[in-house]
């Protein structure tokens, strides 16, 4: 009977560890996941900032040529 018990146990044991093999290859394939999710988010981040930069420094341009503009405008008066 007490084999019978111990077997039991080591039944139970390994069916605790194969639950726990199984939790852990989800939590990598997640956190797997997770990692390409972050590289394409920051990427995509980096292309806006990017944008926003190029859009920045065309303002500061059409800025400057209006002001030339107007100074023209005004000296011909």
């Amino acid at each position: 009977m007490e084999t019978d018990e111990v077997m039991l146990q080591f039944d139970d044991l390994e069916r605790k560890i194969n639950n726990l093999i199984e939790r852990c290859n989800t939590a990598e394939a997640a956190g797997s996941e997770l990692t390409i999710r972050i590289e394409k988010l920051e990427s995509e981040l980096q292309a806006k900032e990017d944008m926003l930069n190029r859009y920045s420094q065309q303002k500061v341009q059409v800025r400057s040529k209006i002001g030339d503009l107007l100074t023209r405008l005004n000296n011909i008066s």
